[in-house]
């Protein structure tokens, strides 16, 4: 198999990661877990409450991930039906296909690339659509502000709801034993965040190790943060699961032993 005999880290948060992993399996590769997000409940519950309350006032509601949908919509549904000018909107697929699996249905969300950028680039948010409107966007802690910013610029009146909390991991022990000695082939990375949280576990013997493997990454924003912490084995993938997999299958891997 195409991946036969090789060790990939999967450093999705560990809700997210089995479908990787399972596609790794599938080609005869071995997924080590390390997430480099830890995810639980937001600190505050009482912005989210408060947006639930108002659930009827808002034309777009927009998730901008699968844990902004794990957090977030489960309380929305136990306190009222979705309303129905209320639209739906996502990021990616992931988040897509975890609302219809809860029943909202006709979500908005860009195809061929999954980010704010692609979202914005949407005819439904474009300043005509949206000026005057009042927008419910569902986040974790921290983040990029460009969707918010920008909506806002176009006269939208946005409410940015930390539903979900990110934190780096505890403990780097295990990710720094595992790249010490030698026990990767290659590491897949899904956020920037995640890729910064991953290098200040490191020693400098463990960063040698990293240094020397193939870094496999779904969105030229995480590449370019790579390229500028030092990192050169940089490989950018199409979007999602199925980008990164396609790229660990097609990569030369004895060009590079």
């Amino acid at each position: 198999m195409t991946l036969q005999g090789k060790r990939i880290l999967v450093t999705r948060p560990a809700e997210q990661a089995a479908k990787l992993a399972q596609m790794i399996a599938a080609q005869g590769g071995q997924a080590v877990f390390f997430p480099l997000l830890e995810i639980g409940a937001a600190d505050d519950p009482v912005p989210l409450q408060r947006a639930i309350e108002q659930l009827d006032d808002y034309a777009f509601a927009i998730f901008i991930s699968p844990n902004a949908v794990a957090y977030a919509l489960p309380q929305i549904l136990a306190a009222c039906r979705w309303p129905r000018g209320l639209q739906a909107a996502a990021i990616g697929p992931s988040t897509t296909v975890q609302l219809a699996a809860q029943g909202i249905a006709n979500v908005i969300s860009p195809a061929g690339r999954f980010d704010s950028e692609a979202l914005l680039e949407l005819p439904a948010f474009a300043a005509e659509a949206v000026a005057g409107k009042r927008v419910l966007l569902l986040r974790g802690n921290g983040g990029r502000e460009l969707l918010a910013e920008t909506l806002r610029q176009r006269g939208a009146s946005v409410d940015a709801v930390t539903c979900y909390h990110r934190s780096p991991p505890a403990d780097g022990e295990p990710i720094v034993s595992l790249l010490r000695n030698r026990q990767l082939d290659a590491l897949t990375i899904s956020s920037s965040e995640g890729l910064r949280n991953l290098l200040a576990l490191l020693d400098t013997d463990a960063f040698a190790q990293l240094f020397r493997l193939p870094l496999f990454v779904p969105h030229q924003r995480i590449a370019q943060v790579a390229a500028e912490l030092g990192l050169s084995r940089v490989v950018l993938s199409a979007p999602a699961d199925a980008g990164i997999i396609e790229s660990l299958c097609a990569y030369n891997w004895f060009a590079h032993e």
